[in-house]
């Protein structure tokens, strides 16, 4: 399956609608690739000092049939210099996992941590680093895709300049960690916001990511919607963010294991 520049055209307009639409005119040099990645971690995870939304999770499988999650998400930034990191994912919905809790603690020079605290059990799990690729409470993202990929993992290379889009081609360092041969980024050249991720395997793309929305809060561009498609066994799931605030006082303690149990609910209502 080749790149849809149909398909692509679609993302743009909504992103002209939310104010992000470049001029059709040759750009300056790009900068470099390790410059352009650290901009799009950037504002993918780390704008602001810290970050709270309420998010509604759709999961349509191959068949069509749909069924929704609700949770809000908490993160905070440990350092200015988009290293360390805390994510905390408390469910609101539906009814029979309402108080799931996933915890990750983000490390630029080590493995993550992460945690999943599922009630009805009253078990806490850890996330093995093996795990990070692997379904995220039964929908079509990750867990690694909550909080990030590394960026040392990949090897990565400018492969086009477009008049809107840095394209990315990312190979991973250690192939039989992860289930992909390579991953293509289309980056936005004017806010280096991640529009369209295709993952390839044996030369066919299989699963894929697009921002669908997005707004400006606060001053930050964020993405309000988004969604991952599984080409192969079918099927999407969409997030629609709500709620949004940056630079919201979250205490430190609020990301530590006690607080998979007791969660603090004055910082998960709307």
């Amino acid at each position: 399956m080749k790149f849809s520049w149909l398909m692509l055209s679609g993302i743009l307009a909504g992103l002209a609608c939310a104010g992000l639409a470049v001029p059709a005119v040759a750009q300056d040099a790009a900068p470099s690739v390790d410059e352009i990645v650290a901009k799009t971690n950037h504002m993918a995870y780390y704008q602001g000092a810290s970050g709270r939304a309420r998010v509604k999770m759709t999961i349509t499988d191959s068949q069509g049939r749909a069924r929704s999650k609700e949770f809000t998400m908490l993160r905070k930034n440990m350092d200015d210099q988009d290293k360390t990191q805390r994510f905390y994912v408390y469910f609101h919905a539906p009814a029979d996992e309402r108080g799931t809790v996933f915890m990750v603690h983000k490390f630029v020079d080590k493995d993550d941590d992460r945690w999943l605290y599922m009630p009805a059990l009253d078990v806490v799990k850890r996330i093995a680093a093996s795990d990070e690729r692997t379904s995220f409470v039964g929908s079509h993202f990750f867990y690694e895709d909550v909080s990030g990929r590394g960026l040392d993992e990949d090897h990565h290379e400018l492969v086009e300049t477009t008049d809107t889009y840095y394209v990315l081609k990312n190979t991973p360092k250690d192939p039989g960690s992860v289930e992909f041969d390579s991953y293509t980024m289309y980056i936005h050249k004017d806010t280096f916001i991640p529009v369209l991720t295709q993952y390839e395997k044996g030369g066919e793309v299989y699963r894929e990511s697009k921002a669908l929305a997005v707004e400006e809060i606060q001053g930050y561009k964020t993405v309000t919607r988004s969604m991952i498609s599984d080409m192969n066994q079918g099927g999407q799931t969409t997030l629609e963010y709500t709620s949004v605030t940056y630079d919201t006082d979250l205490p430190d303690d609020l990301f530590t294991e006690r607080r998979l149990r007791n969660a603090p609910m004055e910082h998960l209502q709307d």
